[in-house]
């Protein structure tokens, strides 16, 4: 249940949702910068980050 609501924050906030799962890391400022270039590519870098274990 817990990861699908993560799936969902990644739709509209990729970095929040990577930042709640793996804490403050080098990762959430990656999600963040990709959804600078583009909301798309910070979206699918959160899903991945949220799914894998």
């Amino acid at each position: 249940m817990v990861k699908v609501l993560l799936v969902l924050l990644c739709l509209a906030l990729p970095f929040l949702a990577v930042l709640i799962k793996e804490g403050p890391s080098i990762k959430v400022l990656w999600a963040f910068l990709l959804q600078l270039l583009g909301h798309v590519p910070g979206v699918i870098y959160g899903i991945y980050q949220v799914v894998k274990d």
